[in-house]
């Protein structure tokens, strides 16, 4: 409560108990987020009790990063501490969140270019110069996108997407950059039009076709991806039936050992993109710990497997 005898203060002695300059005080009147209860004779502005109570909140909010707007929509809300302020401080979070993830990657960067030999110096500040930090994933959707059969249904194409698209690490150490933005420059060349970028035996036929071998493969390659991980030798079993119905259900034909055998015989001639896999092991993984496998190692594992099975039953 204020001492004067209209229960009013000026905006000096506001100022003074809130512990804010009289400036910020004219400020927050300004813009109508701390309204004067009256004016002195002569002009000057005075504030009721509950000023203070709003101006410690405001400069609260403010301690907090929230811009002028955020902190009207807050302070507009009855109590000025309900959804809207859990709204708009979890959107700051977020964005504090973002810049601290561009901060650790302009670090990571920073350490990739000073710790390496001098000689390499150039080449490594051309590729981290293509990426932004945060780096974005664009440009590897555009080349699976490209990659993709034509007319894919959306909703198989976005899982598809999410499983190919490496999405890099919040906290990266300089090989971490140093292996994106190696990812970035691979998906970005100029293609020479001598490529064929799809293997023959990923081009069903249909939209429908396509849906069900990339859906097959995707369960074929997480049964896989397990194996890889505890480091089990190529074997025949589950993972290995379930990439060979991926491909059967897709054609519309039956799981034979003849179906196999030409099963084999494609994947070994269609091209491959093994440096993509090796570089998004290498970004995905944690410094010092093995390989995290992917969607290119579980399909070597299996058709390992699979090249293995069909020797066998050649033989």
């Amino acid at each position: 409560m204020f001492t004067s005898p209209d229960g009013l203060c000026s905006i000096g002695e506001l100022a003074e108990r809130a512990g804010v300059t009289v400036k910020t005080v004219r400020f927050y009147s300004d813009n109508g987020l701390l309204p004067e209860s009256a004016r002195s004779a002569g002009g000057h502005r005075r504030y009721g009790p509950d000023s203070l109570g709003r101006l410690r909140l405001l400069r609260s909010l403010r301690s907090l990063g929230l811009p002028v707007r955020e902190v009207r929509r807050v302070l507009d809300e009855e109590d000025g501490a309900g959804r809207v302020l859990e709204d708009v401080v979890a959107g700051q979070l977020r964005e504090v969140g973002s810049q601290l993830t561009a901060l650790r990657w302009r670090e990571a960067g920073m350490r990739l270019v000073l710790e390496c030999p001098s000689g390499e110096r150039a080449e490594r500040l051309r590729l981290i110069g293509a990426v932004a930090g945060p780096p974005s994933t664009a440009p590897l959707a555009r080349f699976w996108r490209a990659w993709l059969p034509p007319r894919m249904p959306a909703r198989a194409t976005a899982a598809f997407l999410e499983v190919a698209v490496v999405q890099p690490p919040d906290a990266p150490d300089p090989a971490q950059v140093l292996a994106f933005a190696r990812l970035n420059a691979l998906v970005t060349r100029p293609c020479t039009g001598a490529e064929r970028p799809q293997p023959e035996a990923h081009k069903a036929s249909g939209p429908r076709a396509s849906t069900v071998l990339y859906a097959g493969l995707a369960q074929a390659y997480e049964l896989a991806g397990a194996q890889v991980r505890r480091g089990v030798e190529p074997h025949p079993g589950e993972e290995l039936d379930s990439f060979v119905d991926a491909y059967a259900s897709a054609y519309g034909s039956r799981d034979t050992t003849a179906f196999r055998g030409l099963l084999a015989g494609q994947l070994a001639a269609d091209p491959r993109i093994d440096r993509y896999w090796e570089l998004t092991a290498e970004v995905i993984t944690a410094p010092g710990r093995p390989p995290e496998p992917t969607p290119g190692t579980a399909h070597d594992w299996l058709f390992a497997a699979l090249d293995a099975e069909t020797a066998a039953a050649a033989g």
